[in-house]
């Protein structure tokens, strides 16, 4: 016997816009990392490098210019010698400082710890 199923139009909204662009910016493999990295503060290129292991240079400088197209990053030079590139927060990216510290709260309880880093 065939049971009919009917289907709820409301249970198939869309997601919401915002939570989409977050995550198609966010979401990407390196940016959450690096932006935590810069909420405690600016950072050259090579501590950055460093803070977030296992990104190669090409990748970092990647998502660096991402963040920075979408307003969350600004890539300052400082003057040397020797002349250094940092980067910090714009007053977008920082403001993502509450709801990256929530989602490492929600990942202590929820997500298995997969041992020590690499």
């Amino acid at each position: 016997m065939a049971v009919e199923q009917t289907h709820d139009v409301e249970a198939c909204k869309q997601v919401d816009g915002g939570i989409t662009r977050v995550f198609q910016l966010l979401g990407k493999r390196w940016t959450g990392p690096i932006v935590a990295v810069l909420v405690e503060q600016p950072a050259h290129f090579a501590d950055l490098r460093r803070a977030v292991p296992g990104i190669s240079e090409r990748m970092l400088s990647d998502r660096l210019t991402e963040l920075g197209a979408a307003g969350l990053v600004v890539r300052e030079v400082d003057e040397g010698p020797p002349l250094r590139v940092s980067y910090r927060l714009t007053a977008s990216g920082a403001a993502l400082e509450p709801a990256l510290r929530e989602l490492g709260e929600w990942a202590k309880v929820h997500l298995p710890d997969s041992g020590p880093c690499p």
